[in-house]
């Protein structure tokens, strides 16, 4: 057996996202170059790693084995260079956090200094929807999420890190009146939801049903970006959070629609399990976060105030 711990890598990858396109686009590697890496890792074993069936990849019952024997030896080659790296002095080690889709658009600023500052520090970024953020915390397989919606039923310790702010949009096709509509004008316009578990959608449901609005629901999309893309479009108008659309209301694709008492608001949380048992890494991070959210939120978030109200 001459594989290599590039091969197990690949195919861990394909077997995670059951295709070797989506493992090239995870990799940053070509689609060949995997099919390569794959085949190479193949020719060692006499049973199948893999099937295809019509266009569609399995993993055999064999392959799921070599995969976890691959994961299992990975992890160990981490621990080494995790260990020769505290060894030096050297923060090393995993930073597993989970944020909700729009965090994308925040969270990044709030890492990029702190992993530049310690090299020997990998990331573990999940980008998902607010009841699988929960989730990965729950069952404590990340050390912090970033919420926008604090969880009731779990308890938690947060450091608030800025304000979140969520406005009526539409596409520049019509034009509205700058003095602020009353709520009556969401009873006339089409609005797009996001899906069930949203935190976008829990706060925009929140408002709606606590001023017992009337509103035309015209269709449900799965992530900020799709609704965005309905809305420049002319499929419909949304509640968003204005985070994510600095660009399409610096080129115009995207208009705010003042509404009275608009916008709805809630903040950012960066959480973790109440008493968790934190790593140095975490440690690390989350005394930095204290420290420096002041200075990020400054650099990086200062053109929020040309909406403010």
């Amino acid at each position: 057996m001459n594989y290599t711990l590039h091969q197990l890598q690949v195919f861990l990858k394909i077997t995670q996202f059951k295709s070797v396109t989506k493992a090239a686009e995870e990799l940053h590697l070509t689609q060949p170059a995997v099919s390569i890496q794959l085949k190479n890792l193949q020719d060692q074993f006499d049973i199948p790693l893999t099937e295809v069936v019509g266009r569609k990849l399995f993993v055999t019952d064999f392959g799921m084995q070599i995969a976890e024997a691959a994961e299992n030896i990975l992890n160990e080659v981490n621990a080494i260079n995790y260990k020769t790296m505290a060894h030096k002095g050297q923060l090393s080690g995993r930073l597993k956090i989970s944020i909700v889709s729009t965090g994308k658009y925040i969270m990044p600023y709030f890492l990029t200094q702190f992993l530049n500052e310690h090299k020997g520090v990998e990331l573990v970024l999940d980008v998902t929807n607010k009841s699988k953020v929960i989730k990965s915390l729950e069952l404590n397989s990340v050390d912090f999420s970033l919420v926008s919606v604090l969880p009731e039923q779990l308890k938690v310790d947060a450091i608030q890190l800025m304000e979140n702010r969520l406005y009526l949009i539409g596409n520049s096709e019509r034009r509205f009146k700058k003095k602020p509509y009353n709520y009556q004008i969401l009873n006339e316009l089409p609005l797009i939801y996001r899906e069930e578990g949203s935190g976008t959608r829990n706060a925009m449901e929140k408002f709606i049903k606590d001023n017992t609005l009337p509103v035309r629901k015209n269709m449900e999309l799965t992530s900020n970006e799709a609704v965005k893309q309905a809305v420049i479009a002319g499929l419909g108008y949304s509640i968003m959070p204005l985070i994510g659309i600095k660009d399409e209301l610096k080129n115009g694709s995207l208009q705010i629609i003042p509404v009275k008492h608009f916008p709805i608001t809630s903040d950012w949380n960066l959480i973790s399990l109440k008493g968790k048992n934190f790593s140095p890494i975490a440690k690390a991070f989350k005394t930095y976060i204290e420290e420096k959210k002041e200075e990020i939120i400054l650099r990086y978030f200062k053109w929020l105030e040309e909406y403010s109200t």
